[in-house]
């Protein structure tokens, strides 16, 4: 079966093997971060609809979770923002009710947390993470750019509150932006407003691919332990610094097999595999630095194939 809403599993450095299930169409959000890896936002809304087929979600699902994958979550994420799809209480209580044993993740920018009816069709989520990358408007509206109707003191009294109304694991992503929001100023109120979010943990990140906005630059190990400083509790630091891989070995495998067969290109790859792109490029660069794949240009697209790994 061709999979159009979920992919994966994906390994990721913050929930191990994650199946991804992706509710809306590609870069479609209430925010359009300058950061954001997969480009700008083209369908900007804050309205909650049918964004994808619930009766698609639910037969992808049950084909690929009929082989009793093992996975540590099933993940809501992926190109925009998945709590505008006014479904998802509907697939959360599907998972629940037929596979309970994988727990849920929600990767989620926050704003439509106030939303009572959001809240009600989250509640049995497992971990929740929202995001917050700013401590005033001002920085708020330049790194994230919401949609009108966000105000931002409300925006984050819905991150205060959400403590009292998810009783399961709450952690809390802070993107950090060299000269936007790593000043200490800047670095205060987001540490002073995360205090009242109370998160079971904090995860700092930073700029790891090419943003969406050209020149923005993220924060070197240096400068992310500084920034480090300003926080307490369970902190995190998400952006690999290390030269270690960070694909799992079987992803890394596969596409190593694919390419020992015959030369492929980006698509071929993603129909081969069932990999996200991003997943693959990621592969594909650490593959060039090793100088272990080729590139040929073709009629239809770039190939890849391997060297003589002698």
């Amino acid at each position: 079966m061709k999979y159009k809403h979920i992919f994966g599993p994906v390994p990721s450095r913050r929930l191990g093997i994650s199946l991804g299930i992706d509710l809306v169409p590609f870069k479609t959000c209430n925010l359009n971060c300058i950061y954001c890896e997969c480009g700008f936002t083209t369908n900007h809304t804050n309205i909650r609809k049918n964004y994808a087929d619930f009766n698609e979600i639910i037969a992808e699902l049950k084909d690929y979770l009929s082989n009793n994958p093992e996975l540590d979550y099933i993940t809501f994420s992926g190109a925009g923002e998945p709590l505008l799809n006014i479904n998802i209480g509907k697939i959360v209580d599907f998972l629940k009710t037929n596979y309970p044993k994988y727990r849920l993740a929600l990767l989620t920018n926050g704003l439509l947390l106030s939303d009572r009816q959001v809240l009600e069709d989250i509640k049995n989520i497992d971990l929740l993470i929202p995001s917050l990358d700013a401590g005033s408007n001002e920085v708020f509206q330049k790194i994230n750019h919401p949609v009108k109707s966000v105000d931002f003191n409300s925006y984050i009294e819905a991150l205060i509150n959400i403590r009292k109304n998810f009783k399961n694991q709450l952690w809390l992503e802070t993107f950090l932006i060299k000269d936007i929001n790593d000043n200490s100023k800047e670095l205060k109120l987001i540490s002073n407003i995360i205090e009242k979010i109370s998160p079971d943990k904090v995860q700092l990140n930073t700029i790891d691919r090419p943003p969406a906005v050209k020149g923005i630059k993220g924060l070197n190990y240096k400068e992310i332990m500084e920034a480090k400083k300003h926080f307490s509790g369970n902190i995190e630091i998400i952006k690999n610094f290390s030269s270690k891989k960070i694909v799992s070995q079987n992803s890394f495998d596969l596409i190593i097999n694919c390419l020992q067969r015959r030369p492929l290109t980006l698509d071929d790859l993603i129909a081969a595999t069932g990999l996200k792109v991003n997943e693959i490029n990621k592969i594909l660069r650490e593959l060039k630095s090793e100088d272990k794949i080729t590139e040929i240009e073709g009629e239809r697209s770039v190939f890849y194939s391997v060297k003589n790994l002698k």
